[in-house]
């Protein structure tokens, strides 16, 4: 990664803005959606500053003064010149989806970012706030942190009860019907023959079972780029266990 993707918590904090203009405007709107008070250049109780002055030089100078404060500044549709740049973003409210080019491309971001709100339904917020809404009752139903992962698993892939990419008339319902289910899994083994180091070339299928993985089993010199697509807390096994354990163990083996 070039940059590290952070969601920073706004709500009643203090924020700087200096400029004016459309570019002062837009950063504003953002800031007020998130519950931010914009404040002057002097304020004392900033958390993040944002400068929208389309003249460098002016820009540099008033960016120079608010990082001498410890502050992060973004400078408006200059790169070069941010501590953290605004990615294209998509709102579901409580989810929310930015892209981010690094800088590379304005456009490129808002061609994505267009793509991907055609792909993502209006219940998605409505799902996240009913799952938010049923912790209790799942932790109550399902005790352990694996039981609760494997049933959102089950329940939020492709095709689930809780499909995020498909359109939930009542989420509250669909949730309470999910948590009512079984989270018991039972030993699984996949093997996965990589013959190329392009992580591209994994299958769907192939990223799925990754990404889902209970433990991970890394056989010849597999490239870190494939390994990176495993869950993270996945364990890391030197063999294939015996007996499996509960839920899923993937075998990555080097074919290359």
């Amino acid at each position: 990664m070039q940059q590290l993707p952070i969601f920073v918590n706004l709500a009643g904090r203090q924020v700087i803005l200096v400029g004016d203009g459309e570019p002062a405007e837009a950063k504003a709107r953002l800031v007020r959606a998130a519950g931010g008070e914009l404040v002057g250049e002097h304020a004392a109780e900033a958390v993040l500053a944002f400068v929208a002055i389309e003249d460098d030089a002016e820009a540099l100078a008033a960016a120079t003064r608010l990082r001498a404060r410890g502050l992060l500044v973004n400078v408006v549709d200059k790169p070069a010149m941010s501590d953290f740049l605004m990615g294209a973003i998509i709102d579901r409210s409580p989810v929310v989806v930015a892209i981010s080019t690094a800088g590379a491309s304005a456009s490129l971001a808002r061609a994505l970012r267009t793509r991907f709100e055609a792909l993502l339904p209006a219940s998605l917020g409505p799902l996240a706030r009913a799952i938010l809404a049923a912790r209790d009752a799942v932790a109550a139903r399902h005790p352990t942190p694996n039981d609760r992962r494997r049933l959102w698993e089950r329940a939020l892939a492709q095709a689930g009860p809780l499909d995020p990419f498909a359109a939930l008339p009542d989420a509250d319902a669909a949730v309470s019907r999910v948590i009512e289910g079984s989270s018991t899994a039972t030993p699984q083994l996949r093997e996965i023959a990589i013959t190329s180091d392009d992580p591209g070339d994994l299958t769907l299928n192939q990223l799925n079972a990754l990404a889902r993985c209970d433990a991970l089993v890394v056989v010849g010199a597999v490239v870190p780029a494939i390994i990176d697509r495993a869950r993270r807390d996945a364990a890391r096994l030197d063999a294939v266990p015996d007996p499996l354990p509960a839920g899923l163990t993937v075998v990555l083996r080097d074919e290359a």
